[in-house]
């Protein structure tokens, strides 16, 4: 049977509780309090540790960005190093190459210089062996000289006489100067001016060309022949035409004077040739003449313009 407590033990209970009751309390009361002590600190100790991790992490960022930047710098001066590398070797190639073609030059130089030395010498030889046979040939001939040579340089001297005293008659006259195949006289403003566009002769200059008819009519074996010319003005076309007639009436008065027409020969020149630079007055007058070319008709061969020169 259950036993049904008594009311001394009721009240011992209950002392017993309430001398338990305010314990418990404290009790619980200190473990909150602690809890959220700890709490706190957890969370302090947390932001503690995220600062340090930021802080860190930052440090390290930047220690990185520095890294990276002085290793962006090495490899811009390892890039620059290496273009020059490369520039220095592209000159030094090409400086080879310019090398190797300047003595591929030189030896083609040398080559040709060898082989033009040898080509001297041969030639030099071949001379020395003609001229030792032509002493030979010359040591075996008589000595006497070749009448056929004998004959030309008689003839020569007797032409060189007579064209020294043709030039001494026709020098009286007009000027006159000596060419390689014989004599040139000018007939200008000091013996005899043509006006500008004319082409006839004037009365007082007719006189001067019978005189010098009278000279060449003494000649054998000579030709003669007149050129014309003109000063600077007019085209080139009207020139040659004046000059043309200026040198046809100079040969019409020396065929009327006695001279075979069929000796004499005429060409127009215009405004080629001036005798005197300029387009003064005076310079133009000079220019306005006809030259007379006297020539050794056995030494010519060709156009005989030579004999202006």
């Amino acid at each position: 049977m259950t036993s049904i407590p008594s009311d001394v033990e009721e009240q011992a209970i209950q002392e017993k509780g309430l001398l338990s009751g305010p314990s418990n309390l404290m009790a619980q009361e200190g473990h909150d309090s602690y809890a959220k002590t700890q709490s706190r600190l957890g969370l302090v100790l947390g932001a503690i540790a995220v600062g340090l991790v930021v802080v860190l992490g930052s440090v390290l960022g930047f220690w990185l960005l520095r890294s990276v930047r002085r290793l962006n710098r090495q490899v811009a001066q390892l890039s620059r190093q290496t273009g020059q590398f490369n520039r220095r070797l592209q000159g030094a190639e090409q400086q080879a190459k310019a090398l190797a073609q300047q003595a591929s030059q030189a030896a083609a130089g040398a080559q040709a210089a060898a082989l033009q030395r040898d080509q001297v010498k041969e030639s030099e030889a071949t001379s020395a062996a003609q001229a030792q046979s032509a002493l030979q040939a010359t040591a075996a001939a008589p000595q006497r000289a070749n009448p056929a040579e004998q004959k030309a340089e008689e003839y020569r001297k007797q032409r060189e006489e007579e064209l020294q005293r043709l030039q001494q008659s026709l020098g009286q006259i007009a000027e006159t100067r000596r060419t390689a195949l014989g004599l040139v006289m000018t007939l200008g403003e000091k013996s005899m001016r043509f006006d500008s566009d004319k082409s006839d002769i004037a009365p007082q200059y007719r006189n001067i060309l019978n005189r010098i008819a009278g000279v060449l009519m003494t000649l054998k074996g000579y030709s003669i022949y007149v050129y014309g010319y003109t000063d600077d003005m007019g085209t080139k076309e009207y020139n040659l035409k004046l000059s043309g007639r200026r040198a046809r009436a100079v040969r019409d008065s020396l065929v009327q004077a006695g001279i075979d027409r069929s000796l004499i020969s005429t060409k127009g020149f215009g405004k080629s040739d001036p005798r005197v630079r300029g387009n003064g007055p005076k310079a133009r007058a000079a220019n306005r003449r006809v030259e007379i070319g006297i020539v050794d008709a056995t030494l010519l061969s060709g156009d005989p313009l030579i004999t202006r020169k």
